[in-house]
């Protein structure tokens, strides 16, 4: 795993996400942690955009899916995502998601057989100061290729 290729992909590949200068902090084997700055992404009343806060909440499942399965053999889909805004933003927000081994491996195993699998990303957006900002969950599925 080429981390300087996954903090390409996430970060670049999409041209909103390049725009908003999402950036990656930390990427590992199914764990992925980001950062959007509050610059560039407020909105008319001074606090980040929501839709800043749901791009941030979404990159995730992207990152873990790169990082814990075999993209020439599988590929994801989105297919919800729900977020709770619990405050204001008004510093950068961070996100930071881990799929556990075991879980990697069940799903894969499912995809193997079955052609697909899903899994379920938790995960809390935070500020600088600590403060739970928002939470999101969203349901992805991978795809064999072909099916």
């Amino acid at each position: 795993m080429n981390i300087e290729v996954i903090r390409q992909i996430l970060e670049t590949t999409v041209p909103f996400i390049h725009r908003s200068g999402l950036k990656v902090l930390d990427v590992g084997r199914g764990h992925v942690k980001l950062r959007m700055p509050f610059e560039g992404n407020g909105n008319h009343i001074g606090t980040m955009y929501a839709g800043a806060l749901f791009t941030l909440a979404e990159v995730p499942g992207g990152g873990v899916f790169v990082t814990g399965f075999d993209v020439g053999k599988f590929y994801p889909v989105l297919k919800d995502q729900y977020i709770r805004y619990r405050r204001p933003a008004r510093t950068d927000v961070t996100v930071e998601v881990t799929l556990s081994e075991e879980e990697i491996a069940r799903i894969t195993a499912e995809a193997e057989e079955a052609g697909k699998s899903e899994f379920v990303l938790e995960a809390e957006l935070i500020d600088a100061t600590g403060e739970v900002v928002a939470e999101s969950r969203q349901t992805l599925q991978i795809r064999k290729h072909g099916m």
